[in-house]
C-alpha cells in the first residue's frame, strides 16, 4: 500500500510536471501566432501555466472535500517560491529588480495575502470568497496586459522577446501540433492532480499526518516545480526579470484562481483552523512583505539574502517536521526564532530601510 501511494505522487508529479510544461508550450506559441507581445505572453500566459499544478491539486482536492490540502497547497507553495526558489536564484546570480511591473506587483502580492488572510478569519472560504477572489484574477490579469502594452524598457522587452519571442509560421499543421501540446498537457495536468492527491491521502492517512501538512511541503513542492525549473534557468541566462516576475506572478495566481475556484467549488467551503490563521498564513505573508525592502535596496536580490531566505525556509520546514512528530526540540527552535532570527532579521530590514531612504533622500537635495 504505501509503494503504491509513493509511486502515485511520484507519477503524480511527473505528470503535472509534464503537463505543465506542454500547456504553456503549447499556449504561448499559439500566443505567438496571433500576434501576442512575448512580454505579455511571459506575464500571464506562462505564469498561468506555471501555477497550473497548484491550480489543478487545489480544485481536484477541494471537490473531493481535502480541502486541507488545497489550503496547504496554496500557502506552501507561495512561501516555497519566495524562500527557496527566489534565495537559490539570487546564488546562482544577484538579481537585479529593475522592472517597474516587479515593484508594483510586490504590494498587491502583499494585498491578496492579507485580504486571504481576513477572508479565513471567521474559519472558512466559502464560495461568496471564491468569487471575489476569482474576479480579481480577471483584474489582476487585465492588470498584466495594460502594464505590459505601456512597458518601454528595452532590456525589459528584449529579455522576454528573447525567450518568448520566436517567431512561429501560421499553418495548418502548426495549429493543430500546439493545440494538441494544450489539450495533452490539459489532461496530464488532471491526471497528475488525481494521482498526487490520492497518494498524499492515503499516506497521510498510514502514517497520522495531517493533510494540511502534506500540502504544505510535499504536495506544494511538487505543484512548484514548474516555477522552479522557469526561475533557475532564467538565472543562469541572466533573465533576472523572468526569473523574479514568474515568482511573484504565481504568488499572485495561487491565491486569486487556485484558491478561488477551489473555495468556489468546494462543498461547504474550506475549513481554516486556527493554527493555519495564527501561523501559516502569517509566515506566508511575512515572506511577501520581506520582498519589499529587498526589493528598495538598489532593487537587488543579493546573495547574503538570498542565504538568508534559504534559512528561514529551513526553519519552517523544521518546525513542521518537529511539530508533526511531536518532539521536543521544537520549544528550543521556537525559541531561536523568536529570540534571535526574527528580531535580528527585522532590525536588519529597519537599518536597510532606513539607508535606502536616506540615500534616495540626498540624491534628491
Amino acid at each position: 500500500m504505501i509503494v503504491t501511494a509513493i509511486a502515485a505522487i511520484v507519477g503524480g508529479l511527473v505528470l503535472l510536471v509534464v503537463g505543465a510544461e506542454a500547456l504553456v508550450r503549447g499556449a504561448s506559441r499559439l500566443a505567438t501566432m496571433v500576434g501576442l507581445s512575448p512580454l505579455i505572453i511571459g506575464l500571464t500566459i506562462v505564469a498561468y501555466g506555471t501555477s497550473a499544478p497548484e491550480m489543478a491539486v487545489s480544485v481536484k482536492s477541494s471537490i473531493i472535500g481535502q480541502g486541507d490540502i488545497s489550503l496547504g497547497n496554496v500557502i506552501g507553495s507561495n512561501i516555497f517560491n519566495i524562500l527557496l526558489i527566489l534565495g537559490l536564484s539570487s546564488l546562482i546570480t544577484p538579481l537585479l529588480v529593475a522592472q517597474q511591473l516587479v515593484r508594483l506587483d510586490v504590494p498587491i502580492m502583499i494585498g491578496v495575502s492579507g485580504l486571504m488572510w481576513l477572508f479565513s478569519w471567521d474559519g472558512n472560504l466559502g464560495r461568496s470568497d471564491g468569487v471575489i477572489l476569482c474576479l480579481g484574477g480577471i483584474i489582476y490579469t487585465l492588470f498584466l496586459i495594460y502594464q505590459g502594452r505601456r512597458e518601454h524598457n528595452e532590456e525589459v522587452q528584449a529579455e522576454y522577446a528573447n525567450e518568448y519571442g520566436k517567431p512561429i509560421q501560421f499553418s495548418g499543421p502548426s495549429l493543430l501540433a500546439n493545440l494538441g501540446y494544450v489539450v495533452v498537457g490539459a489532461i496530464l495536468l488532471v491526471s497528475g492532480s488525481n494521482s498526487l492527491v490520492n497518494g498524499s491521502v492515503s499516506i497521510a492517512q498510514r502514517f497520522g499526518i495531517s493533510e494540511l501538512v502534506i500540502g504544505l511541503t510535499i504536495i506544494s513542492v511538487g505543484t512548484s516545480l514548474p516555477e522552479l525549473a522557469t526561475s533557475i534557468v532564467a538565472s543562469f541566462r541572466g533573465e533576472r526579470d523572468i526569473a523574479v516576475g514568474n515568482v511573484i506572478g504565481s504568488n499572485i495566481f495561487n491565491i486569486l484562481t487556485a484558491l478561488g475556484l477551489a473555495s468556489m467549488l468546494a462543498p461547504g467551503g474550506i475549513a481554516v483552523t486556527n493554527t493555519v490563521r495564527s501561523f501559516d498564513i502569517p509566515i506566508m505573508i511575512a515572506a511577501a512583505v520581506a520582498c519589499l525592502p529587498i526589493f528598495a535596496t538598489g532593487n537587488v536580490i543579493s546573495r547574503w539574502e538570498g542565504i538568508l531566505f534559504l534559512i528561514y525556509y529551513m526553519a519552517y520546514n523544521s518546525y513542521l517536521v518537529l511539530d508533526t512528530m511531536h518532539h521536543e526540540g521544537i520549544s528550543v527552535l521556537t525559541t531561536v526564532i523568536s529570540t534571535f532570527i526574527a528580531p535580528l532579521t527585522i532590525i536588519t530590514f529597519a537599518i536597510i530601510t532606513f539607508r535606502t531612504v536616506r540615500h534616495q533622500r540626498s540624491k534628491k537635495v
